[in-house]
């Protein structure tokens, strides 16, 4: 009895190694991150053009 538990146990051991792959993905995983960048880079650019304004008061008459 004890020998044919084994058995059993061993062989749906067997039967289940079909059934679980680890395998890696064709193709590469996207990671997206909504992340807003255009806000800083227009500060920048308007501080910019104020010190260039400033700097140059010939070249952009008001």
């Amino acid at each position: 009895m004890k020998t044919q538990a084994i058995f059993a146990a061993g062989f749906a051991g067997l039967a289940l190694t079909g059934c679980i792959q680890v395998k890696a993905p064709d193709k590469p995983i996207e990671i997206n991150l909504n992340v807003k960048v255009q806000q800083e880079v227009v500060v920048r650019l308007q501080r910019d053009a104020q010190d260039l304004i400033q700097n140059n008061p010939e070249l952009f008459p008001q």
